[in-house]
């Protein structure tokens, strides 16, 4: 009986190596047949604010508008409008 199951055995290892095979080609014959297009808007991919991946651009938002205008008489905004920093005024000879 022991030559009947390695006979038996070898017999399933071949069909399904054979099998694998006839299926890798087809699926290489698939990959082949698809049109390849190298266009950069076919590679270009959006994220939405939300993290969600889409091919269609987001909708432009609208411009905000600011309610309350910034003081232009502001100490921080005094001090950095006048004051210049030179390297090397401070340095002692």
């Amino acid at each position: 009986m022991s030559k009947n199951q390695n006979t038996f055995i070898k017999k399933q290892k071949a069909e399904l190596k054979k099998r694998k095979k006839r299926e890798k080609q087809e699926k290489m014959a698939a990959r082949k047949d698809q049109p390849k297009s190298g266009d950069l808007d076919d590679m270009i991919a959006y994220v939405d604010e939300f993290g969600n991946i889409s091919d269609t651009p987001p909708e432009p938002e609208p411009p905000k508008k600011e309610n309350a205008p910034r003081p232009q008489n502001s100490p921080r905004a005094q001090n950095t409008q006048h004051q210049k920093f030179n390297r090397n005024t401070n340095l002692k000879s």
